[in-house]
């Protein structure tokens, strides 16, 4: 492989890696305002909010979201939902995105904290993220396509 394709590969990675890095969207929604809020999500009414445009929080000053919560929620039977932009915390469990943080209470009271930074609306049900899978085709094909060529 020449040294310019491997710049090549090189700043590709690092191009797709920026939006991830400076900034995440995250879906922002509460179950009791909107019904779709809840498990199965449905964004379909739900926006999706560019996390570096909140303005901060006037107890945390200096502190940006750099993440998403999802937060689950039940109180007295009922359940609730809230997806919003995070400021502090931990990304899942030890740094695993599919573990969320459980607490009990008195009360007949459950919260649920998941916390992501993936990719954008990583605060969804879903668990998948095709992030690794782009990056390998950005190193793979101009690789393969240097092949083909010559």
């Amino acid at each position: 492989m020449n040294s310019f394709t491997k710049s090549t590969i090189c700043l590709l990675v690092i191009f797709s890696l920026v939006p991830y890095v400076f900034s995440i969207k995250c879906w922002n929604c509460r179950s009791n305002n909107d019904p779709k809020c809840a498990d199965p999500f449905d964004n379909s009414t739900v926006p999706i909010t560019d996390c570096k445009q909140e303005r901060g929080l006037p107890h945390l000053p200096g502190i940006r979201p750099s993440m998403c919560r999802k937060i689950r929620q039940k109180v007295n039977g009922e359940w609730r939902y809230f997806r919003d932009c995070a400021y502090l915390g931990e990304v899942g469990i030890q740094g695993d995105e599919r573990f969320c943080l459980m607490r009990t209470g008195t009360y007949n009271i459950f919260i649920e904290y998941c916390t992501c930074n993936s990719k954008d609306g990583c605060n969804a049900s879903y668990l998948f993220t095709p992030m690794p899978v782009m990056l390998l085709g950005l190193v793979v094909l101009p690789y393969w396509l240097t092949k083909i060529v010559s």
